[in-house]
Order: C-alpha cells, then sequence, then structure tokens
C-alpha cells in the first residue's frame, strides 16, 4: 500500500502533463458579428463552463506539498471556487436582462397588425367599385384572433422600442359566382390578386408609436366593364398614436430601464457580497489549519516530553532511587499524549480537506490535489495594538464599504422608480390617434368599357405619383377616453407600493441600528481575543517556567515524579490555550474587517480580476523547494 499511492500519484502527475491546456476563456458573453440584417437573428455565444483548476495550484506544488500563503490561498479560490464560478454569471445575466427591456413591449412584436393586408382597395376592379358605391362588405379577409398569453403587468405597458418590419406578400386567384351581372357582365367573376403591402413600426419612450405603411394591390379580372384592367393601388399611410393621461411621459415609460440598470449595479454588489464571503471563509480555513497545525506540534512537544519523563523514571527506577510502581503513572500520562496527538493529525487532515475543496473546482476528486499535502507559509501575526478608531467613524467606514448597504440603496432606488407605474396606473386612458392616408389608382385602359379619363391610365409609376402629390388625400383624427367609475384596483396597487416604500424606510432604519450594534460587538470581541491571548502567552511562559523547576527539582530527588506529570500537563493545557486564543483573534480580526465591509480591501483583492477569474500576481513557491520537480 505504501508503494502504490506514489505511483498513482506519478500518473496523475503524467495524464495532467499530458491534457495540460491553455488558459480557458473568460466568462463573457460574445455578441453577434454578423452583417447587419442577419445579426437581429442571431444568437449570442458563452464560453463553455470552465470546470477544470487553473495552473496556479498545480504550480505550487512540489515534491507532493502544496506551499500556500494566505494571499496564494485567495489567488487560488478567485480562480477555481465553483460557489465564486457560478456568482459570475449574475452581472452578465443583469446585462442582458437590461438588453432585453431597453426593447420594452410585454411582448415582441407589432402592437397593432397591419390592417390594410388582403383588403380591397377602394375603387379597384368591381369588388372596389361596389365598396366604394356601399353596396357590398370587405369580405377579402382580415386578422383572425389573437393567440398569444394575456400578460399581467401593474401599471403602463412599454411600447415596443424596436423598430419592427413587416412584409406580406399574397397572390390571390378567386372565382365568385354573380347572381346580379349587371355591373360585371359575366356569370363567375374571376380575379388574379398580387398584394405586397409593408410596414415600419416605431415605439415612442414617450407612450405612443408611430407606423408607416407602404402597400400595393394589383388587380387583372375577367369583367368587361372594368375601366382599368388590369390595375394598381398603391396606399401609403402614417398612423400615429399617442397616450396622454396613463402611460404618458418618458420617466413612467422607462422605469423598467432604468431598474434595470440598476440591477446591473445590484449584480455586481451582489457578486462583491459573494466574493467577500469566499474571502472570509477561505482566511478562515487557512487560519484554522495554522492553528491546527500549531496545536499538532504543541500535541507533538508534549508527546515528546512524556516520552522523555518515562525514560528519566525508567532510569531511576533501574538505579532504586525510586519506586517501580511510579512507571505506571508516567506512561499513563504518555498514553493520553499520543491519543491527543492522533485526534490533532486527523484535525489537520481534515483543516486540509475542507481547504483544498475550497480551492478547487474539482475537489478532492484530483488525484493530484487529494494527495498534496498543504503547508501553511504564513503565521498569525498580533499586532502591539489594534488602534481602532471611534465607533462614528468605523460606521462611516462600514457605510461605504458593505455591499448589503449599497443592494439596500439600490433596492429602495429601484423601488421608487418601479412605485412611478403604480402612481401613473391611477390616472384615466386618455389616448390621441391621428393618421394620414394616401391613395393611387392607374392600370391598363379599356375603351371598350366605356370612357377612361387619361389621368388613370399608366402603370405603377402613373399611381405612385398620385400618391406622392397627394391628390387622393385621406385625414383622421381621434381621441379616446377610458376611465373607471371607482378604479379601486389602481388605488390599491398604489396603496401597496407607498406602504411597502415606508416600510422599506424602516427597515433601513433597523439594519442601519444592527449595524452599529454589530461593530460595536466585533470591537469588544477583538480587544478580549487581544486580552486573551496576552493572558495566554505570560500563562504559558510561567507554565513552562514551572515545568523546568519541578524537572530540575525531580532530578536532584526533592520532587516527586507526580509534580513533573502536572506540571506538563498544565504547560500543556496552557500552550493548547494559547494556540486557541491565537485563533480567536485571528477570527475576530478577520470578523471586524468582515463586518466593515474591508475584508477585500485589507487583503488586496481586485473586484475586476475577479469577475475574470484571473489574478495578474505571479505565485512562486519557497525558494528552497522551486528546483524541485512536481
Amino acid at each position: 500500500m505504501k508503494i502504490q499511492k506514489p505511483i498513482a500519484v506519478l500518473v496523475a502527475w503524467s495524464s495532467l502533463l499530458f491534457e495540460m491546456r491553455a488558459q480557458a476563456p473568460e466568462q463573457m458573453v460574445q455578441r453577434p458579428h454578423a452583417r447587419v440584417l442577419i445579426r437581429p437573428y442571431e444568437g449570442a455565444t458563452l464560453p463553455p463552463a470552465r470546470l477544470k483548476n487553473s495552473d496556479r495550484i498545480y504550480s505550487l506544488i512540489r515534491a507532493g506539498k502544496l506551499y500556500l500563503t494566505v494571499q496564494d490561498a485567495l489567488a487560488v479560490a478567485i480562480e477555481n471556487n465553483l460557489d465564486l464560478e457560478l456568482d459570475r454569471y449574475g452581472p452578465i445575466g443583469a446585462e442582458w436582462n437590461l438588453e432585453r427591456l431597453r426593447a420594452g413591449g410585454a411582448l415582441p412584436g407589432v402592437t397593432a397588425g397591419n390592417t390594410l393586408a388582403n383588403q380591397a382597395t377602394s375603387g379597384q376592379g368591381v369588388a372596389g367599385s361596389q365598396l366604394t358605391a356601399g353596396v357590398s362588405g370587405n369580405g377579402g379577409g382580415g386578422g383572425g384572433g389573437g393567440t398569444n398569453a394575456v400578460i399581467s403587468q401593474i401599471g403602463p405597458v412599454t411600447q415596443n422600442l424596436d423598430p419592427v418590419l413587416q412584409s406580406t406578400i399574397g397572390f390571390f386567384h378567386s372565382t365568385a359566382p354573380q347572381a346580379n351581372p349587371l355591373q360585371s357582365r359575366v356569370s363567375e367573376l374571376i380575379d388574379s390578386r398580387h398584394l405586397y403591402n409593408n410596414l415600419v413600426q416605431q415605439g415612442l419612450i414617450t407612450g405612443g408609436y408611430v407606423q408607416v405603411a407602404a402597400n400595393e394591390s394589383y388587380l387583372k379580372e375577367n369583367a368587361p366593364t372594368d375601366l382599368l384592367n388590369p390595375s394598381v393601388a398603391p396606399v401609403v399611410q402614417l398612423f400615429v398614436t399617442h397616450q396622454l393621461l396613463q402611460g404618458f411621459g418618458i420617466a413612467v415609460n422607462s422605469r423598467f430601464i432604468r431598474v434595470a440598470e440598476k440591477g446591473i449595479g445590484a449584480a455586481r454588489e451582489t457578486f462583491r457580497s459573494q466574493l467577500l464571503n469566499v474571502v472570509v471563509n477561505v482566511l478562515n480555513l487557512y487560519w484554522d489549519l495554522v492553528t491546527a497545525s500549531d496545536d499538532l506540534k504543541v500535541r507533538q512537544r508534549a508527546l515528546d516530553a512524556a516520552q522523555k519523563v518515562v525514560d528519566d523514571t525508567q532510569k531511576q527506577i533501574d538505579l532504586g532511587a525510586i519506586p517501580r510502581v511510579d512507571i505506571y503513572a508516567v506512561q499513563a500520562q504518555l498514553s493520553g499524549r499520543r491519543q491527543d496527538l492522533a485526534i490533532a493529525e486527523a484535525t489537520v487532515r481534515q483543516q486540509e480537506n475542507l481547504l483544498k475543496s475550497a480551492l478547487s473546482r474539482t475537489g478532492l476528486a484530483d488525484p493530484i490535489i487529494d494527495a498534496a499535502e498543504v503547508v501553511t507559509l504564513d503565521r498569525i501575526q498580533v499586532p502591539d495594538q489594534d488602534n481602532l478608531p471611534a465607533l462614528r467613524e468605523l460606521l462611516a467606514r462600514a457605510l461605504a464599504h458593505r455591499p448589503d448597504v449599497a443592494l439596500a440603496k439600490i433596492g429602495d432606488e429601484s423601488s421608487k422608480i418601479s412605485a412611478l407605474g403604480t402612481a401613473n396606473g391611477i390616472l384615466p386612458v386618455l389616448r390621441g390617434i391621428a393618421s394620414t392616408t394616401d391613395v393611387g389608382l392607374a392600370g391598363t385602359g379599356r375603351p371598350e368599357a366605356g370612357p377612361v379619363d387619361s389621368y388613370y391610365v399608366g402603370g405603377l409609376g402613373a399611381a405612385l405619383g398620385q400618391v406622392f402629390r397627394r391628390n387622393f388625400p385621406t385625414e383622421r383624427g381621434a381621441v379616446l377616453f377610458q376611465g373607471q367609475l371607482q378604479n379601486r384596483i389602481a388605488q390599491g396597487d398604489y396603496g401597496i407600493d407607498q406602504l411597502q416604500l415606508q416600510q422599506s424606510d424602516l427597515i433601513e432604519r433597523r439594519n442601519m441600528n444592527q449595524i452599529v450594534v454589530d461593530i460595536s460587538n466585533q470591537m469588544t470581541a477583538l480587544r478580549q481575543a487581544r486580552a486573551r491571548y496576552s493572558q495566554a502567552v505570560d500563562s504559558r511562559a510561567l507554565q513552562q517556567e514551572l515545568l523546568e523547576k519541578e524537572q530540575q527539582m525531580f532530578s536532584f530527588g526533592t520532587a516527586k515524579i507526580a509534580d513533573v506529570v502536572a506540571a506538563q500537563q498544565s504547560l500543556l493545557a496552557a500552550e493548547s490555550t494559547e494556540v486557541a486564543a491565537l485563533s480567536a483573534y485571528s477570527h475576530a480580526r478577520i470578523s471586524l474587517d468582515q463586518v466593515l465591509g474591508e475584508t477585500l480591501e485589507a487583503n488586496h483583492i481586485s473586484i475586476e480580476e475577479a469577475q475574470t477569474g484571473r489574478v495578474a500576481r505571479e505565485s512562486k513557491p519557497p525558494a528552497d523547494v522551486a528546483g524541485s520537480s512536481r
């Protein structure tokens, strides 16, 4: 078994070197780069998920040992931590949400369909003549009922702000029996019709939309009474509708866009909060491993001292200076120290596994990382003084740096922007509608059908000339008013929104008070941790001197073995207390930085590097092992 593990490690190293590849690309969405007409119909591309570790963690392994400073541990975690990799998608998703909301509308598409498609044009052909005379309805076809799902949204819905092009080309061949052939002079009317309908619509952020439609109808039929056959009838229409009360104004129609812009900042603050949590977790795991290793050294020294006492006691027994029964007490002490050492070794292994899991995307499934022993190169430093500023100054620093404070501020601003919708929704609907339409008509004259006005003889060019000269204009204007007699739904939505805004203010004040309490508690905890550490250092020094005195007295025969054993136990307890106090101080320092929101600044973490998942600072193993092969 002792030979198999190194062989497995060598095999894993060989496979790693064989599969070594370049660093994975940054996690960002690539927009389409096709031509302008094709680009809107292509999807964005996203690099595959990064499931492998960066090279940094492997570069720090030498001879089966992973050498880590605290800065190296943080850099490896930023590049490889899975929780942080998941959180990188947040800002990207927020940017695409803004892209979506900048298009406006509850659903993409034209707000109103092209009503000019498939209709009989007035004055064109037999059906058009009958329509003009008012003796026939328009049965040329119309739109069916909509099949889209209904979207419920509080407040006015912003118009679709992306320009929309709708083009319809229709070819129709129809045969209609003529019960009264007085006009058509045929028993069955056979029509060949071509329709070319084009519409461009642009939504207005102020609360309306503009449509420009250009349609052409070509007709050829077998009626001998047609003066123009075949004929063309172009139609150009400008249609404008706008809200004048509910749904009016840039402020109310851009509210979701502005909330989405705030959402990008919120996503970045959320990522910063997650990054802060990851850094705090790695720091705690790193220093826990440091203190666990220190405790292991304490247990090892205690075992060595207990072994020395056993050896010295055995010598005293062999010389006949003390009775043989004294050996049992020191052997029991030695057995206890061995058990303590085994527990300390298991604790170190557990802390190593926790730290390596936080530093690797593959966790302990990677045999190289699993087999590597973590060697911590930094030690906890307790400064002579903490020099903590006043509580008021620390509160100001916390308000400037804590991501939850920034998120709460963004949330309040977003809520106030969204509330514009419910405030505007109380107003009645007042909509203005205006349109202007120009038509033309031209075709091939049929003298046998009757006298033909030369003004209408010609092709599409002649008909378009009539349109652009506005020979046959039609203007239309309308005002639509719609109001609720009680309007309880809109008033209820507005009341709920305003109550929630006031609740947010109260929650913000409550959170502010809690921040003050948290800072004060962490300041007290840090001071207590320093005092306990100083006391533990002094106690350990005194116990060390006491043990040395007891050992000297035992060697001169003026002390009993039980006194030496008791002094060893007291020293072990004092050393363990010192290690625990050092760990408590490191956690208190980390917690104070966390409650102030200054963890990233205190550890020189760059948000930009964390978002890309690549730390520019180079990591190197210690010089004494740098020449070793991995």
